[in-house]
């Protein structure tokens, strides 16, 4: 078979596998079925796709938008590498899609041009979703559909599901229910499967997971929808075009921070050129990382705790920080004022927290992505359309941004 064939099918295997898992994951983030340890059916999987299809259109779009940009500049690149994760319960289905730049890229403009594409292209498409998908919200009974228990309070029903006595009686309540039916079709010889129920014990307590919502989409919770049919932050997953497009703009976001080689990255480089790139990548990554990590340990836990967590945290820090390309001292004296300061804040300020779900983000960062963007041989300025786009893009990644993104509490 020809190579080019064979690359061919390899890029359609992979978006058809992520086309599955996305929407075998949208179907639980809608209506709770996992395939194939629940009851589904081929309607929950045409549910799956509401959620499926425009956010791989999104993605799609982003990253045609890099290669469309690379292909204009005669850069070799490949086709879109689409990556697949299990559509495993809270899963989203992929990990997004990447293309591989295939020779030396020599001019800032360069970098610049196919850097920020990807980001404009895919969120125009975004934009376009959010507004079609709060311009068009169901009424309630859509979600009382899915949550029944809540139609007894009509639309004041956030004011009464998410305590903690409520979702305690509404575990027990699905746990018996799942009892019963297992009872019915002797499923597991009579034992109770785990997985058609997300309360395996009689007195366990529901999680409410919640969406931390960007800047834009709270714009166009007040400018574009009407406020009766906005889903509370604990429900916005089942809606499949809302969770498509926050996804869409959190991937966005992370694509345009201003660090190393993301694309956001490219753009600060191209906008502010080498000396100034490195001071402010190092400190916007200092900012997360003291954001990310912020709460994760407290002066507050117990000693117990504290004595195998402290040196392992600190040691965790300073192999992140080991990014900034420091001296091995003065890696470690950063690690520690961090520390020192992340520990001692709450007894000032405890009611902030930071999302210690950026850890993970912050370490790819530091170790992988690399903080400081590689210098080119041309570093011409930029013309006056191309930086009126990149402040542009900034602006983007702040409104899509979203501090703490999924939360469970």
């Amino acid at each position: 078979m020809n190579d080019n064939i064979k690359t061919y099918l390899k890029h359609l295997g992979l978006f058809i596998l992520t086309f599955l898992t996305a929407t075998l994951a949208g179907t639980w983030w809608i209506n709770g079925k996992v395939w194939p340890f629940t009851d589904y059916e081929m309607s929950d999987f045409f549910l799956g796709m509401q959620y499926s299809i425009p956010f791989l259109l999104i993605l799609t779009v982003h990253e045609f938008g890099h290669y469309f940009m690379a292909k204009y500049h005669k850069i070799k690149t490949t086709l879109p590498f689409y990556i697949p994760i299990p559509p495993f319960p809270g899963s989203i289905g992929t990990m997004g899609a990447i293309i591989r730049i295939k020779q030396h890229i020599i001019s800032k403009k360069i970098h610049f041009d196919i850097g920020i594409a990807g980001p404009l292209a895919g969120f125009v498409i975004a934009l376009g979703v959010l507004i079609y998908g709060y311009a068009t919200l169901p009424e309630l009974d859509y979600l009382f559909e899915i949550h029944p228990s809540y139609a007894q309070y009509g639309d004041e029903y956030a004011n009464y599901v998410y305590t903690p006595e409520f979702q305690k009686s509404e575990a027990e309540r699905l746990y018996t229910e799942a009892r019963v039916q297992d009872s019915l079709n002797a499923v597991d010889n009579g034992e109770i499967n785990k997985w058609s129920f997300p309360a395996f014990q009689p007195d366990a307590q529901l999680g409410n997971l919640s969406i931390g919502k960007p800047l834009l989409m709270q714009f166009m919770e007040t400018f574009v929808s009407d406020k009766k049919l906005i889903p509370n932050a604990s429900e916005m997953m089942h809606y499949p075009l809302l969770m498509a497009g926050f996804l869409a703009l959190l991937v966005t976001a992370l694509n345009l921070m201003p660090i190393g080689q993301l694309d956001g990255g490219h753009v600060l480089y191209g906008l502010i050129g080498t000396y100034w790139h490195r001071r402010v990548a190092a400190g916007i990554f200092l900012i997360f990382l003291f954001y990310a990590g912020y709460g994760y340990i407290t002066p507050f836990d117990g000693m117990e705790d504290l004595m195998w967590n402290v040196p392992l945290y600190i040691g965790f820090l300073y192999i992140t920080l080991k990014g900034l390309k420091r001296s091995n001292q003065e890696t470690l004296m950063y690690a520690l004022i961090i520390f020192t300061l992340q520990f001692s804040l709450p007894f000032v300020l405890p009611e902030f927290t930071g999302y210690s779900g950026w850890l993970l983000f912050a370490f790819i960062i530091g170790r992988f992505l690399g903080v400081y963007h590689p210098p080119v041989p041309i570093e011409q300025p930029l013309d006056l359309n191309r930086q009126i786009l990149g402040w542009l893009s900034l602006l983007i990644f702040i409104i899509s941004f979203s501090p703490a993104p999924i939360v469970i509490n």
